[in-house]
């Protein structure tokens, strides 16, 4: 089935479910705009299709998708033109997966970090294996948790979300279980017979629970304690005082990943998760491309990629390089409208 992907994602009808799998493993399958067309259109088509009972998504490789292809948006934004219709279609397809009526189901086993997180975590059943590794990172590259990051995270219990959104740190497949981004788990050996019954039955929930593979949570009751402790503040600068109070070993760990993140992106992160928790799905996207707008006419997010990209390994600078000298005034600016280039739903 063509829905003009290229070779970068496929599209197949086999009994009852519409199968997508991304095909780009050299690249760890990062998020293209071209990718991000076709599944849309497949799945407007799927929709209206009265054949299709349900949507599978998998990968090919050892990555379901380690993010957006963030090379291409930094040349084309040094360049003068930043992506932004890439941003604003990325955002409208986590909207439509978000509110598509028939079972989603994705199928994660690898890493799932950025954009991939935007094609698989706003469906109706996320399923990981052990091999599944679960991450936001975007404030160590200047950027912030998007494509619904503000819609997922603040859902989590004890704080959890707004953890992990300000860290960057990766979990597994139990906590991301324990803490409800999944909905099941199965081990990886599993996939090809879950695929082969989805397909038959279009009834994803009793093939689930026939597949399910029970997944301890691999943060102990300590260490989420810890993280409700501290993360619940009322401001940032609140979470790093209670963090600089704490002599445990977590604490000392957390604050200094916390510094080497960007001071504009854990600003922006921490207001955008807190905002996320009262919000529609579509309310928290025209907030994203709000945030995506400024980022990319920024300096931190270029900043963020030259050091993990460009020139691998190095440190970036950020400006302003403390927390206590990020103006609040230039955070509101994040969130305010764009007027007449606000996200179009």
């Amino acid at each position: 089935m063509d829905f003009g992907g290229g070779d970068e994602i496929r599209f197949e009808r086999t009994g009852s479910a519409g199968i997508v799998t991304l095909t780009r493993p050299k690249a760890l399958n990062a998020v293209t705009h071209k990718m991000v067309g076709a599944l849309s259109r497949a799945l407007e088509a799927w929709q209206a299709d009265r054949d299709v009972a349900l949507v599978v998504v998998k990968a090919e490789g050892r990555a379901f998708s380690a993010g957006g292809d963030i090379l291409h948006i930094y040349e084309a934004g040094r360049a003068g033109s930043p992506p932004v219709d890439f941003f604003a279609d990325e955002y409208r397809l986590n909207a439509q997966i978000a509110r598509f009526p028939k079972p989603y189901v994705s199928l994660i086993d690898g890493i799932v970090m950025g954009g991939g997180v935007g094609i698989s975590f706003h469906g109706s059943h996320r399923v990981m294996t052990e091999n599944a590794q679960f991450a936001m990172p975007e404030v160590g590259i200047g950027f912030f948790p998007d494509v619904g990051g503000s819609h997922l995270l603040p859902d989590l219990g004890g704080y959890f979300g707004m953890y992990l959104a300000l860290t960057g740190n990766r979990i597994r497949y139990g906590d991301a279980l324990w803490s409800g981004l999944a909905t099941h788990t199965i081990a990886a050996d599993g996939q090809i017979g879950l695929v082969e019954r989805l397909c038959e039955t279009g009834e994803p929930e009793a093939v689930l629970r026939g597949f399910f593979h029970p997944a301890k949570r691999e943060t102990d009751r300590e260490t989420l304690e810890a993280i409700a402790l501290h993360f619940s503040r009322q401001s940032l600068a609140e979470i790093i005082e209670s963090l600089e109070a704490d002599t445990s070993e977590f604490a000392a760990k957390t604050l200094a990943t916390l510094r080497l993140r960007s001071p504009t992106s854990l600003a922006v992160a921490f207001r955008q998760i807190r905002a996320g928790l009262t919000m529609s799905m579509d309310d928290c996207m025209r907030m994203e491309f709000r945030i995506l707008n400024r980022m990319l006419a920024g300096r931190d997010f270029y900043e963020g990629i030259r050091a993990a990209i460009i020139d691998k390994g190095s440190t970036p600078v950020w400006q302003p390089a403390r927390l206590a000298d990020v103006d609040p005034a230039e955070i509101d600016r994040y969130f305010q409208t764009l007027g007449d280039r606000e996200l179009a739903l």
